[in-house]
């Protein structure tokens, strides 16, 4: 079997509605996108690492830090584009360039406290266990077991009236994906079109390093940690 080659694809469009112009805006001193360029240029396992964009500026910012550059249709760059979609695209674009790539991990820009560490780590853990998939996770804040959900216009516990009362050491490990990383291989996703085939093996973050930025108060948040980490 062939060693694996992987891509690193970064998805950054110039239309955010939350946080406008989020890709380029401020963190610690840098645009926002350089911090995924940085995760994907420094890890071991990755052998280039692509942004795909629409925007102009984002496209500057992105060449001026060493990534290659895809340039996306303005159909995939909307506020109803999923990133599937772009991901597919980002594919068959490299694919016409010549370009043979075994696996893609995707990073995507609103995670900038992710690193090079966390994407070796993802990839390593996946080939060695011989999977197909892998995501980044971190644990949530409350078990999903004791949540509740509204159904056919009643509501009602995730999984049923025990779990509710269940001590939380006797429920299983829970996860949420934080949105940092997801690692596939290229012709699974190209044939499910998810970044969720099982067997999945996943990453886990702390918390305070998994934040999606949405809003300015999730950048706040990053520049505070990343603060406190100089301090």
């Amino acid at each position: 079997m062939s060693e694996p080659r992987v891509v690193a694809l970064i998805t950054a469009r110039g239309g955010s509605k939350g946080l406008p112009r989020k890709c380029v805006l401020p963190l610690a001193g840098r645009p926002l996108i350089e911090w995924s360029i940085d995760a994907g240029r420094g890890a071991a396992q990755v052998a280039e690492t692509v942004v795909t964009t629409e925007d102009p500026e984002i496209a500057a910012v992105a060449l001026a830090a060493g990534a290659t550059l895809l340039e996306r249709p303005a159909e995939l760059a909307t506020d109803h584009a999923r990133s599937e979609e772009v991901v597919a695209h980002a594919l068959r674009a490299l694919r016409a360039r010549g370009a043979a790539f075994t696996h893609f991990v995707l990073l995507q820009p609103t995670s900038p406290l992710r690193d090079a560490g966390d994407v070796d780590a993802a990839i390593a853990g996946a080939l060695c266990r011989g999977v197909d998939c892998a995501l980044s996770v971190t644990r949530p804040e409350h078990h999903p077991y004791k949540m509740l959900v509204e159904r056919q216009g009643e509501v009602v516990p995730v999984l049923d009236t025990r779990s509710l009362s269940t001590p939380r050491q006797e429920l299983p490990p829970a996860y949420r994906q934080n949105g940092a990383i997801y690692f596939m291989r290229c012709e699974t996703f190209e044939r499910a079109r998810t970044f969720f085939v099982p067997p999945v093996y996943v990453h886990e973050m702390p918390v305070e390093r998994s934040v999606d930025i949405d809003v300015a108060a999730d950048l706040a948040r990053c520049e505070a940690w990343l603060g406190a980490q100089r301090a």
